[in-house]
Formats: C-alpha cells, structure tokens, sequence
C-alpha cells in the first residue's frame, strides 16, 4: 500500500445478523446506512493509528472495492476510517472499542 491508503478486509461476521428476537436478518437486506468492521491486511507508511491486523470501522458504501485471489477488500484512506477496536494502550486512556 502506498501513501495514507489502508487495505482492509470484510470480517467474516458482517453477514448474516440476528435481531435481538433472534430473527435471521440476511447480508442482502436493505438496511440504513450502516458501517461495517473490517480487519486490515495493509498499510501505507503514511499511515500513522492504524496497523496490519488492527480491525477498523468504516463505510464501504464510500470506499474503493478491488478483487484479490477471488476474495474482496476495499482499499480507503486513513482518515475514512471512523474507528480501531484495540487493545493497546500506549496512546491513549486505555480504553478501546
């Protein structure tokens, strides 16, 4: 990756949802605009708050989708990215998403 741009890939729970009655909602279904997790695969070495293996919160509505060995990623900037679930500590108050 080159520059600010982060390869990021879906995580494999972003399909199907249950509801909080327990109603099988599909990957397909029309839903608000919703953000999704994803985990990231690559960075760039402008790329400064996030890691390879971090796992991030973005809009793949906004994002570039690209295709590798059959599988899709997006490709997005830094600054698209609205969060990082981590568990580090060393920039922060310690807490973490």
């Amino acid at each position: 990756m080159l520059q600010d741009r982060v390869l990021v890939r879906l995580s494999p729970e972003e399909g199907e949802r249950r509801s909080s009655g327990g109603i099988v909602i599909p990957a397909t279904a029309q839903v608000a605009r919703r953000l999704s997790w994803g985990d990231v695969l690559g960075v760039g070495n402008s790329v400064r708050n996030v890691k390879q293996g971090d796992r991030v919160l973005f809009n793949p509505e906004d994002q570039l989708e690209v295709e590798i060995q059959g599988e899709g990623h997006f490709v997005l900037r830094e600054r698209d990215i609205h969060a990082v679930a981590t568990e580090r500590t060393e920039h922060g108050t310690g807490l973490y998403l």
